[in-house]
């Protein structure tokens, strides 16, 4: 026999007082009513005790009924929620309240050095009535008491009633006669509220504050920037601890942004402040290149190898490329791990959410932002004009280096202004350049390595020859873009590309 659960409509959810009885079921045409024992069922939300996880829209659960319990944790933007069973009670050294070290590591960077415990309990007891046609469902009606509680030094509580009736497939004049008797109860359609609630209840923490400034200022806009890359870091925490795709280098590129935002901007803001955020900003990013650095180079060598005539793999090249990254990317994502669970990052999350509280804004900002975002913008751009004076007096891969840089912080620069000024041409022709210069950058760390794994290579006893074919591509390509970089930078420093700049 088929439950509830297998009819193949939607179910259809209804909402009443708390202490509605369900609707009467007898006297229907056709079909009998089964009601099922009442099952109870409780939710707790974990948190810590100034609701951190609340405020970033994350939701660690332990949902409990009577086979078993599960964790789940729900974050913004992923479209799967993460499932753990609870530990066994009778296993010696396992607390099923515990959140387990699993989601606890995940959610780290959001609750830092706060405890997590439960600040909210859904408890629901359901009771099942199925309609049966000659023994089979024809449909059914969930009735079921709803109790919303928070937990902590102050206590809310609500409840309600929730019906979710799960209507035939085919029959109409069921499904009709079984809405009107839900009316006739009071009961009246509805979304299933609970976790809402929930929500509802611990939302005094959300959203974080944040002190923008006066509408159409400098400052507004750049606190504005500022806070978008703070969300984009902590959103990219949780998915560089799982492990997922190009999460690093997300991160990143946030901090990136954060860092290049605060120092072409420096006039805007106090600098006592701010200074110190730049350079541990620089620092985190200098955890994460070598995870993100190994990444690339893994699948550019290996595309390289794949792209060689036949003839010019000799030895077991790829198999050393593997051997070799899989103990570099290990080593790399063990230190951005032990970065992000130290209190160093921990104290620079809370620095970057106490600034957007308080943001140190200088007089200037309280300028309109569109006259006064493109003159501190210019100093941004003096800067990368002296390095590309430098670089052609001085063609070394360094002062190259340099150029690309002080062009990603203009790049950055230009982002920032974009709501209040013209900047797409001048966007334009910096990606032209700085997409050079990104080569350039990847064929001198891929020398680098081509270099350490062919030396790896002969001290094994194996033939490096392929690894110095893949070097002299390398170094033949840097010298391509070297060729390119003038006429590009014409490209990117035209005059009516940068007019906005003042």
């Amino acid at each position: 026999m088929r439950s509830a659960t297998d009819l193949p409509s939607t179910a259809r959810t209804y909402r009443a007082p708390a202490g509605v009885s369900a609707p009467r079921l007898t006297g229907l045409r056709g079909v009998t009513a089964a009601a099922d024992p009442a099952v109870v069922t409780e939710t707790q939300r974990y948190d810590t005790d100034d609701l951190r996880l609340a405020a970033a829209g994350i939701r660690l659960e332990l949902a409990s009924g009577p086979d078993d319990a599960q964790w789940r944790l729900t974050v913004p933007g992923e479209d799967d929620v993460i499932r753990l069973p609870a530990a066994v009670p009778d296993v010696e050294g396992a607390d099923p309240h515990s959140p387990p070290a699993e989601l606890d590591e995940l959610v780290r960077g959001v609750r830092r050095d706060r405890e997590l415990r439960p600040v909210a309990r859904v408890r629901t007891v359901r009771t099942t009535t199925r309609l049966l046609a000659s023994g089979a469902p024809r449909a059914a009606l969930d009735r079921d008491e709803v109790s919303v509680a928070t937990l902590g030094e102050s206590t809310t509580v609500d409840t309600w009633t929730e019906f979710a009736l799960h209507p035939p497939a085919r029959g109409a004049a069921l499904a009709t006669e079984l809405e009107r008797r839900l009316g006739d109860v009071g009961a009246v359609a509805a979304t299933p509220g609970a976790e809402d609630r929930v929500d509802e209840l611990l939302s005094p923490a959300r959203p974080r504050r944040v002190r923008r400034g006066k509408k159409g200022t400098a400052g507004r806009v750049l606190v504005d920037y500022l806070a978008r890359q703070v969300d984009a870091l902590a959103a990219q925490d949780i998915r560089v601890r799982r492990d997922e795709p190009d999460a690093v280098h997300q991160m990143r590129v946030a901090s990136r942004r954060l860092r290049s935002g605060l120092q072409a901007y420096r006039p805007l803001l106090d600098r006592e402040r701010t200074d110190p955020l730049v350079d541990e900003l620089r620092d985190l990013g200098r955890t994460l290149a070598p995870a993100r650095d190994a990444e690339v180079l893994r699948e550019r060598i290996s595309a390289g190898i794949s792209g060689l005539d036949p003839t010019l793999v000799l030895g077991p090249v790829q198999a050393q490329v593997t051997r070799h990254f899989a103990r570099v990317e290990a080593e790399a994502r063990a230190a951005v791990l032990a970065e992000l669970d130290g209190d160093r990052y921990a104290r620079l999350r809370t620095a970057l959410d106490d600034f957007l509280a308080d943001p140190p804004l200088s007089p200037r900002a309280g300028r309109p932002a569109g006259k006064e975002l493109p003159k501190v913008a210019a100093r941004t751009a003096r800067r990368l004009e002296k390095a590309v004076a430098r670089m052609k007096s001085d063609e070394s891969d360094e002062a190259v280096h340099r150029v690309r840089k002080d062009a990603k912080r203009m790049r950055y620069a230009t982002e920032l202004a974009r709501p209040v000024v013209p900047t797409k041409r001048f966007r334009k022709g910096l990606k032209g350049l700085q997409t050079a210069l990104g080569e350039h950058q990847d064929s001198v760390v891929s020398r680098e390595a081509l270099r350490e794994l062919g030396a790896q290579a002969h001290a094994a006893g194996d033939n490096g020859f392929t690894f110095g074919v893949l070097h002299g591509h390398d170094r033949a390509m840097a010298a391509l873009v070297e060729a390119r970089l003038p006429g590009l930078w014409d490209v990117a420093w035209r005059k009516k590309a940068r007019r906005w700049l003042r």
